[in-house]
């Protein structure tokens, strides 16, 4: 059985895949609820816990109940990290997680991120001092490689683990991939079938159903998955890949109430977590996965993205739940 440092996460444990602007906590009780083992925050950056800027400040806040969870956090220079992960050791996570794999443009550019991909020995200085400087388990979340002609994670797998890392997920793409194409996991599978590594390794990409979890466990031997995109708007996602892991059964589609009422959890979480304007904003972009495969949704959809009051959408989504 698979552990963090001494943290129990289950037998295969199924990972909420940390995204900016989605995985925060009121989406992750939610996933949590309907499966998923281990949540992870929303990336933050290092130079923002040590301001105390309050939008990274609020990244790390979390409910009892979103246990085991790791905080995970990224930059560029080794000294704020260190003083990052004893920010966010303060708060009571379960483990420090460490982004070693964002291949966003901006993230990138500043040195953050799959950055350090540029830059082993930088990246495996990072992680030693972080490992010493924090009493938590640190894992890793990264990629193959750079690109292409650098894909060298089997060999940085066993450098981070010699300093330390209690862990590592792995996303079976180069930076350069960015998330086009295919994910690769011969490369995933080779670091957890190194006979070298002791750590648990975590596979991460195109997971999106059950029958794809089971071929990625069974065909490459990781110790758990990562769900990431295909979780957005979609926690029913870890129920049905762990009923599809024990019997090989695939439970029914969530009905139009059971929908609304995640909808409606998600809206009033969220608006105390973060006021009613973030809300409203960001939980846009997870309208057409709450309701995908809805007949006729698209009209109400449209509705819901325009409206400018919570009042709204609880209107439509009343609307929505008596229309059938």
């Amino acid at each position: 059985m698979p552990k963090i440092g001494n943290i129990d996460v289950g037998n295969f444990p199924l990972f909420l895949a940390p995204m900016e602007d989605v995985t925060d906590s009121p989406f992750r009780v939610i996933c949590k609820q309907h499966g998923a083992d281990v949540l992870v925050t929303e990336f933050i950056a290092a130079e923002g816990l040590i301001r105390d800027a309050e939008k990274s400040s609020n990244k790390m806040r979390f409910k009892p109940e979103e246990r085991p969870i790791g905080i995970q956090i990224f930059g560029e220079n080794v000294e704020s990290m260190m003083k990052a992960a004893e920010v966010a050791e303060a708060v009571g996570p379960d483990f420090i997680d460490l982004n070693f794999g964002c291949p966003v443009r901006k993230i990138v550019m500043k040195g953050g991120g799959a950055a350090l991909l540029q830059d082993i020995p930088k990246m495996i200085r990072m992680t030693e001092a972080v490992v010493k400087s924090t009493s938590l388990p640190v894992t890793v979340k990264t990629r193959l490689g750079w690109d292409e002609s650098h894909k060298e994670i089997v060999e940085i797998a066993e450098r981070l683990q010699d300093v330390g890392i209690s862990a590592i997920a792995i996303h079976g793409r180069t930076r350069a991939q960015l998330y086009g194409g295919e994910a690769d996991w011969t490369l995933i599978g080779e670091v957890k079938n190194n006979p070298y590594m002791r750590i648990p390794v975590f596979g991460n990409g195109d997971v999106d159903s059950g029958p794809k979890a089971e071929e990625m466990k069974n065909r490459y031997g990781v110790d758990g998955i990562l769900i990431g995109r295909a979780a957005t708007g979609n926690p029913w996602i870890f129920r049905e890949i762990k009923s599809w892991l024990n019997d090989h059964s695939i439970p029914p589609l969530p009905s139009i109430a059971e929908r609304v009422a995640v909808v409606r959890q998600h809206l009033e979480n969220s608006i105390l977590y973060k006021g009613e304007r973030a809300t409203l904003f960001e939980i846009r972009k997870l309208y057409s996965g709450y309701f995908r495969g809805i007949p006729n949704f698209k009209s109400w959809r449209m509705q819901m993205v325009t409206a400018e009051s919570t009042e709204l959408v609880l209107e439509i989504l009343n609307q929505i739940e008596h229309s059938t």
